[in-house]
């Protein structure tokens, strides 16, 4: 196939983004456009950018090549030469593959949730964009190009969770996730300079920076591979910059299944897979990112025990998986964590999914208990709720078991029992919260049922799909412990990924281990809210309630600190010091200028005796210096 068509799989969804942004613009300035003719262009568009992706990945694997696409310099300053290139590698294409299969069917399922509103032409144009630059950092052959789709995530995450910015609360929410974010991305910058500087090398593609890297100075790598992390952290909500992923809720439904499914949270994970050949060197930086993603696991875990908002307990749970997939890249299982990514995508997009569905049955409620209190029959999002619920708690034999039960004994394998107990006790916390927002919802007794609601096939369907995936996705790196192949793992060969190499009574007694926690943590769930009442919700007070007050302390800290650092510099510095010395400064030369200006007095005789002094000291100077 030509490799023409890499490029492709990013152009027909921005393509899609540039041509509903003008109809928006038509539809807002002149004649109204259907929301049909959004929808066509705002669907198709990641169906045929995944069927493009289909068909080069069924070439790979046929003929086993890689792809690459150089489409025209971008910078050349002397020696440094940046091409804007792609690079469709088995990493590159299977990160593709469902982000577009699963951005696909948000886009779908966002067509029955956005019906209605006013803007949307500009939520689909939004929501293109957003694919698009996820695939350009998905695919880019250099970190530069990586960059622009990096921050163009950013951008359209921005623009999405502030999509109702006539609530104050929405645009703050999208001004957190912003700053959080350049905060990261400051880091993840300086990490690519440093980089270059380590190499000292002009050629910037991964494949070159690979087969540079043994020549480059360790402290150097070791700062780059740090300062990198620190972008991940931003982007995939880990400690200490995830503040900003709960309050992403505010935006729309879809954008938070696209968020936390496909696009952006995942950004971190595959940036660390992407750079494997410069972590799998520095053993310190891949411990650090192994305990950074344990720590933000158990932490997020805890504080979704006791929210209310469905949104928000799906977000930390995010945030949670997120850091089990950290643990397996910073240990250098990068297959690992990737398939986990993989599996994660179907699970979460489904909860996503069936909460909007939900809330809208109910007129947009979020809070689990007022939704229970007026509980709608809602038969196909209940089921493939409870699929996902099941996933995500790490059952067998649905798909979040196997990618997590690699995650915990690649841990285990590597002597890091610490992370392995983090890693277990996360999981009995998963299944608990998980299935205390299944029964809270679904089960608990109430007072009245609202009777069956309608809900459109374009949020069913998917979420029929997603169930699917959220079953048999696992099946695809079914361990040899099973007779499988791990079709994965072989598929990812190229990030170098250790893999699993214990002995099967090890593996079987690790897995029961794992389903023993996620059984313990349902049952436990079950004792306390299968028969809930409802009407007497939880106390919203307390430390765990309230997230450990770390939002009030990054306030205290940096919010306050720096409002009073910028009200001392413009009520101080700047008026009183700076403008004070500039203003003196320039009063003194106005009262000496207006002196200097009585030398103008219009008398001739006057200036002839100044002029005649003058020339008299020039002439004296002359015969002063040439020694006449």
């Amino acid at each position: 196939m030509d490799t023409s068509m890499l490029v492709w799989i990013i152009l027909v969804p921005l393509f899609g983004a540039i041509l509903n942004g003008g109809l928006y613009f038509y539809h807002i300035k002149r004649k109204p456009v259907s929301e049909l003719a959004f929808s066509i262009i705002g669907t198709f568009t990641p169906l045929i950018a995944f069927l493009i992706t289909l068909s080069l990945f069924l070439n790979m694997y046929e003929e086993g090549i890689t792809y690459k696409q150089d489409l025209f310099t971008w910078v050349n300053i002397g020696d440094l030469n940046i091409t804007m290139a792609f690079l469709g590698d088995n990493l590159a294409i299977f990160m593709a593959m469902f982000v577009t299969f699963v951005g696909w069917l948000i886009h779908i399922y966002a067509i029955g949730y956005m019906t209605g509103d006013k803007g949307f032409g500009k939520f689909f144009a939004y929501f293109n964009l957003f694919l698009a630059s996820m695939l350009i950092l998905v695919l880019a052959d250099n970190p530069i190009i990586l960059f622009i789709g990096w921050e163009g995530v950013g951008l359209c995450s921005y623009l999405l969770i502030a999509f109702y910015y006539g609530d104050k609360e929405n645009v703050i929410a999208g001004n957190k996730a912003f700053i959080a974010n350049r905060v990261g991305d400051f880091g993840f910058l300086l990490g690519i300079v440093t980089l270059f500087f380590a190499l000292g090398q002009v050629d910037l593609s991964f494949s070159s920076l690979e087969a540079n890297i043994s020549n480059a100075s360790t402290g150097l790598l070791a700062l780059s591979g740090f300062l990198l992390f620190v972008g991940a952290m931003g982007k995939s909500a880990q400690i200490p910059l995830y503040v900003w992923l709960p309050d992403a809720m505010a935006g729309p439904t879809p954008i938070s299944a696209l968020i936390h499914a496909a696009t952006m949270v995942t950004a971190g994970v595959y940036m660390v897979a992407r750079f494997h050949f410069l972590y799998s060197g520095i053993e310190d930086i891949g411990i650090f990112i192994a305990y950074i993603g344990a720590f933000s696991a158990l932490f997020a875990a805890i504080i979704a025990t006791r929210q209310q908002d469905i949104k928000k307990i799906l977000a930390y749970s995010t945030m949670s998986q997120l850091g089990y997939m950290f643990i397996a890249v910073g240990l250098g299982f990068y297959s690992s964590g990737l398939f986990h990514v993989f599996t994660h995508a179907f699970f979460k997009a489904m909860l996503f999914m069936g909460a909007g569905g939900i809330i809208i049955a109910l007129h947009h409620e979020q809070n689990i208990f007022k939704i229970a209190q007026h509980r709608a029959h809602l038969p196909i999002i209940k089921f493939t709720f409870l699929i996902g619920v099941i996933a995500i708690s790490g059952i067998p034999p649905f798909s979040g078991f196997f990618s997590k039960d690699a995650i915990l004994a690649s841990a285990f394998q590597e002597g890091e029992y610490l992370i392995w107990g983090i890693g277990i006790f996360t999981a009995f916390l998963t299944a608990f919260y998980m299935f205390r927002l299944y029964f809270i919802v679904f089960v608990a007794p109430n007072k009245e049922t609202v009777p069956y609601v309608y809900t459109s096939k374009t949020i069913t369907f998917p979420l029929m799909i997603l169930a699917i995936g959220a079953v048999f996705a696992g099946f695809l790196n079914f361990p040899a412990i099973f007779g499988g192949s791990n079709l994965v793992d072989n598929w990812l060969a190229q990030t170098n990924s250790i893999k699993i190499h214990m002995s099967h009574t090890t593996e079987y007694i690790l897995m029961a281990a794992s389903i023993l926690v996620a059984a313990a943590g349902i049952f436990v769930a079950y004792k306390k809210y299968a028969n809930f009442d409802v009407y007497k919700p939880e106390d919203e007070k307390g430390i765990i309630a309230n997230k450990f007050y770390v939002d009030e302390f990054y306030d205290v800290v940096f919010v306050q600190f720096s409002k009073k650092i910028s009200s001392f510099i413009d009520k101080i510095l700047d008026s009183k010091i700076i403008d004070g010395f500039i203003m003196t400064t320039c009063e003194q030369f106005v009262e000496f200028g207006k002196k200097v200006a009585t030398i103008q007095n219009a008398n001739v005789r006057f200036y002839a005796a100044f002029m005649l002094v003058g020339m008299s000291a020039v002439f004296i100077y002359l015969y002063i210096s040439l020694g006449l």
